[in-house]
């Protein structure tokens, strides 16, 4: 089969290009209109290209960018590389499908997750604090538990928008994983009240942690 080009692609996403989902995209930060349906659908086509997927992202596009995540070989990306893509990942969706479908997939993933965590940029921190939840669901030996709920009582109230749904997430997943820090968590969201009045649409749960804890514990127990 013949090689696919940077230039076939983009004509294939631009082909794909809807201005309604443009618009609702853009109200959430993102910035294309092409459905994730039929995204995911072209990747599946692609199958796995690290070359085509480094020369997507080098585009700048976003979802070029989103594409090239779904195509690439997470383990084949420097620590560096990692660094350099999260900071340039301008909008939520790139940001989280980066962390999500390629840098928890990396060797490089744990020291990233110690120094995105302390970095001054809070989106960035927001990364930090995504692989520590991670790390809180799946592999918590040798964390510090009261540590984290620390700096959450410390600094999530104050936090920037997306650092402090990442730390909010984190303190919901620390109730829920971990029966002796739960009181301690819905002690702090209670007093904290982040995003206690989020509008949550009927069937879905509320991230306003102690709703959150309380609904996945229960969940959990069968009650």
């Amino acid at each position: 089969m013949a090689e696919t080009t940077v230039a076939e692609v983009m004509a294939e996403l631009a082909a794909l290009e809807d201005p309604k989902a443009r618009a609702v995209n853009e109200r959430h930060g993102d910035d294309h209109g092409v459905n994730l349906g039929k995204l995911r659908a072209l990747a599946k086509r692609l199958k796995t290209q690290q070359d085509l997927a480094e020369r997507l992202w080098e585009t700048g596009d976003g979802a070029a960018r989103l594409l090239a995540l779904l195509i690439c070989r997470p383990k084949a990306f420097g620590r560096d590389e990692l660094d350099a893509m999260l900071r340039g990942a301008r909008t939520p969706k790139v940001h989280d499908w980066l962390v999500n479908y390629v840098v928890k997939k990396s060797p490089h993933a744990e020291e990233l997750r110690v120094a995105w965590t302390a970095d001054p940029d809070p989106v960035v921190a927001s990364a930090g604090w995504a692989l520590t939840t991670e790390r809180v669901a799946k592999k918590p030996d040798g964390l510090d538990l009261d540590g984290l709920l620390d700096v959450v009582e410390a600094e999530m109230k104050d936090a920037p928008d997306r650092l402090q749904w990442a730390m909010n997430h984190c303190l919901a997943q620390i109730g829920i994983e971990h029966p002796e820090q739960r009181a301690r968590a819905l002690g702090i969201g209670e007093r904290l009240e982040v995003l206690k009045d989020y509008p949550t649409p009927p069937g879905c749960t509320s991230p306003f942690a102690p709703a959150w804890i309380t609904e996945m514990v229960r969940r959990r127990e069968g009650a």
